[in-house]
């Protein structure tokens, strides 16, 4: 099984890197590009203007090797009105000879920024810096191809995407049980009370489950973290083999995420190694206000990562999130806005992830 916390490897290896500088990631060819200043004085740092209903490669790799880094930056908005771009662009990867994507999802709740609106995180495996400075180092291992690109959903053109894609080139093959880096976004608004919503479902053979991110829009009162995050590994079929406490549990927290601050209790954001609570929307009500003139139902994100504690499944994987929350008189079943991005290794073949909802369905509330 592939370490994801595997960064040395021992068989000998040459470093590549792919951005607008050096497109095709070639040995020598970086900083080529006429520039005003001369000669290699940066002259092409991002792809201009992709059209709408336009698909970029990004990379188009052939060996053996692993990406170890992505790092990307755009602007979250192009209009007033046309504000979702995080949303709109889609991120997809293959790996090999395949031809569904082993990952699919919106850029921005890739790097767990959900809502279309940047945050600041700082965990291991996905770091998002001022100003949506976007950076990925989950290992992406591949054994003879590997192909990333964005699709531009959004109405508008994108006028600037910078990137750069950091590889590595094995000399010898990866081994066979090699297991390779998946991501999928779903969706559901509003969910079903007492029906658990379905964070991952479909996954045949072996891996591990490598994390979670949930983007949260809750449409009742009172507290909404009493669900468990549930685990159906292999031949479970009823009950899983492993569930949370409880939502906030799962994440980390607890109590609520409850601190006194001047007289009155609020929830506490924070951003860890492996887990985290970075955003929540009642901290930047003035700022989205400002911008929208609006009121928004509140809004947080959360990830989990199974780094140092991976779910190992050798047949089958299911992962659930109840609906949750309690009051004075104690739980109840709710209905809320939910999304989430699951990230796991497995072997290939995968099954075919389900139809990634249209642009407008994914916009925030």
């Amino acid at each position: 099984m592939h370490n994801i916390l595997d960064l040395t490897k021992t068989q000998p290896f040459v470093s590549r890197a792919i951005n607008a500088e050096n497109p095709h990631g070639k040995p020598g060819q970086a900083a080529m590009t006429p520039s005003i200043l001369g000669p290699s004085r940066k002259g092409s740092p991002a792809l201009r203007n992709i059209a709408p209903g336009t698909t970029v490669t990004l990379a188009d790799i052939s060996g053996s090797g692993e990406i170890s880094h992505i790092w990307f930056t755009l602007d979250e908005r192009t209009t007033d009105a046309d504000c979702f771009v995080l949303r709109d662009l889609v991120l997809r990867m293959y790996w090999d000879d395949e031809t569904e994507p082993s990952v699919e999802c919106p850029i921005g709740d890739f790097f767990c920024c959900g809502f279309g609106r940047a945050t600041t995180i700082t965990s291991i495996p996905v770091v998002s810096l001022p100003t949506r400075g976007l950076n990925s180092y989950w290992p992406m291992p591949f054994r003879s191809h590997a192909r990333i690109t964005v699709e531009n959903q959004h109405p508008n053109p994108i006028p600037d995407l910078f990137y750069q894609i950091d590889y590595r080139l094995y000399d010898e093959p990866l081994a066979e049980n090699t297991t390779m880096f998946h991501a999928q976004w779903r969706r559901q608004n509003p969910t079903q009370p007492a029906e658990d919503y379905v964070i991952l479902d479909g996954v045949h053979g072996s891996g591990h489950y490598a994390g979670t991110y949930l983007a949260l829009t809750t449409l009742e009162r009172h507290w909404w973290g009493e669900g468990e995050v549930k685990f159906y590994i292999d031949e479970d079929t009823n009950y899983p083999t492993i569930c949370s406490t409880g939502t906030e549990d799962y994440f980390g927290g607890a109590w609520s995420f409850a601190r006194q601050q001047d007289g009155h209790t609020e929830e506490q954001t924070f951003s860890t190694s492996y887990l985290g609570y970075p955003y929540y929307s009642r901290h930047d009500e003035l700022i989205h206000n400002n911008y929208h003139n609006d009121d928004i139902p509140p809004q947080r994100g959360l990830y989990r990562w199974h780094i140092p504690d991976p779910i190992v499944f050798r047949t089958n994987l299911k992962v659930t999130l109840q609906q949750i929350g309690s009051a004075y008189r104690g739980a109840f079943e709710r209905s809320d806005d939910v999304a989430t991005v699951a990230y796991w290794y497995q072997q290939e073949p995968h099954s075919a992830f389900p139809s990634l909802d249209a642009a407008e369905q994914r916009w925030p509330r």
